[in-house]
């Protein structure tokens, strides 16, 4: 199985930065294992080098590839079949790009925290101050492996289910480096438990007090992470009352004006923002951007985006709501030679003009790992599949819906009520990528539906006609096709 061990620094190598040793610069190369894990300064640059990875593993194709597949977009006509399988489903094969890049890249970084956890207590410490900072370093690789593991069990694992995640085929879990391994898959189960068993060791030795736009991981994001995998367990108590505590902490107050929620998406800068990678330009820049949106031609000043949002999509907000303005702006597109003007576009990652290395956008954003927002979704929705808590799910919608300009429901129960909350966790997380784990965990299908302009989009049936049933197999991703090549213990997914 030679992706998934395709070492960034292959085998016998490990990241870390040759001229620095903190957040505000990462240039690393590699040296010679033997010599990386010796002193405390050694330790710290691998941590930045962890940090480092995880910066890259947040937006681009990790992000956009679920939401490209879903029911929120249409591909326009310049879309040069730029993720194109995902989007049609009926070409989205087990050799495609996708999977492959997005499988190693989250196999590559969890080869990389192995390493250094099997490692890192090899450094003498000198003093109770280092005998901290390896702690802290610790805690931080768990709950990295833990965010990744969640990460590819979502995408290549059926949803959890109580019943049936003893049997269901997750990933393969490889918690040490072993360059001959061939694991088989481990159940949704077992990979669950894993994770969890991450989050618990994250949660003794992550000891920092959370704070807003945090660079570094804390035991707030260990709270946010452990509510957000407690969500997709169907443990709707023990989500409930994780995403509470992140709630009435009140450290990250919801922002409640457009001026302040513009800046959240613009200059990446928020009260309610949980943990955020850091990013400096020239050289601090995301690898994946989220530039699928805009596609600025700066010469026309136009824009040909390869995918729009469908009408549906845009009339879900109301003009009060604060989101709208920031989520969506209409903009002038120049499509196959043709001018359309006033086309909704998704303009949630314009690019950070502190981010820019030119006059125009580069579309760099410092990526969001956690934001309280969600805890405030999560709370809602496990509270109202909760027997006796509905009330206390409209208490928090409404919680989330004020701050956004929204007035408050009333009187919503049973299916009206989780109806209310999944179009509330759509307008919140729209294009964050979390809507085809949203479906699946739904159990609903995908339906595409009216565009806003036929004539700007590609037509056909594997695209603004889709339908896609619940439940159906490509809702889970095939492993990718070298892999099962090359290793002949794993098993593939049904469908592909």
């Amino acid at each position: 199985m030679k992706n998934i061990f395709k070492i960034i620094t292959l085998a016998v190598l490990v990241t870390v930065s040759a001229a620095s040793c903190n957040l505000d610069r990462f240039p690393y190369d590699s040296i010679e294992q033997s010599q990386s894990f010796q002193t405390i300064k050694d330790a710290t640059t691998l941590n930045t080098g962890l940090y480092a990875i995880l910066r890259q593993r947040l937006y681009g194709i990790y992000m956009f590839s679920t939401d490209v597949q879903a029911d929120l977009l249409n591909a326009t006509l310049d879309y040069g079949n730029r993720n194109g399988s995902p989007h049609k489903w009926t070409t989205f094969l087990a050799d495609d790009y996708t999977i492959r890049d997005t499988w190693t890249g989250f196999y590559s970084a969890i080869t990389n925290v192995n390493n250094v956890l099997d490692n890192i207590g090899k450094i003498k410490t000198t003093s109770t101050t280092e005998e901290a900072s390896i702690a802290l370093y610790k805690g931080e690789a768990y709950l990295m492996r833990a965010f990744y593991y969640h990460m590819l069990v979502q995408r290549w694992g059926k949803d959890y289910e109580p019943g049936t995640a003893a049997t269901d085929l997750g990933v393969p879990l490889v918690l040490a480096f072993d360059i001959t391994l061939r694991p088989k898959r481990a159940t949704v189960a077992e990979v669950y438990t894993q994770i969890l068993a991450d989050i618990a060791q994250a949660k003794t030795l992550l000891v920092t007090a959370g704070a807003k736009s945090s660079i570094k991981l804390t035991k707030d994001c260990v709270t946010a992470l452990e509510a957000r995998v407690l969500l997709c367990m169907h443990n709707w108590t023990g989500a409930t009352a994780a995403a509470n505590s992140l709630i009435s902490g009140g450290t990250y107050p919801l922002v409640n004006t457009a001026a302040n929620f513009k800046k959240m998406w613009t200059d990446d800068t928020s009260t309610e923002v949980i943990c955020q990678m850091f990013m400096s330009q020239p050289s601090e820049l995301g690898s994946y951007i989220n530039n699928i949106y805009l596609g600025l031609n700066a010469a026309l000043a136009k824009y040909a985006p390869d995918f729009v949002p469908q009408q549906w999509v845009v009339d879900l907000y109301e003009d009060a709501d604060i989101r709208k303005s920031v989520y969506l702006e209409k903009k002038p597109l120049f499509i196959g030679g043709i001018n359309y003007p006033n086309i909704w576009c998704v303009n949630k990652y314009p690019g950070n003009p502190v981010l820019f290395t030119a006059a125009t956008t580069n579309y760099q954003h410092k990526p969001n790992l956690f934001r309280v927002a969600e805890m405030y979704l999560i709370s809602a929705e496990s509270s109202a599949q909760s027997t006796g808590t509905e009330s206390a799910a409209l208490v928090t919608l409404n919680q989330l819906r004020a701050a956004r300009g929204l007035s408050a429901l009333s009187g919503l129960t049973g299916t009206a009520l989780m109806n209310s909350i999944k179009d509330e966790r759509l307008r919140e997380l729209l294009c964050e990528g979390t809507r085809l784990d949203d479906l699946k965990r739904w159990k609903m299908g995908v339906t595409r539906k009216a565009p806003q302009n036929l004539n700007l989009i590609t037509p056909g049936a594997d695209f603004e006609q889709k339908t896609v049933a619940a439940g159906d197999p490509k809702f889970v991703w095939g492993i990718p096709a070298n892999d099962i090549t090359t290793n002949p213990n794993l098993v593939q997914n049904t469908g592909w």
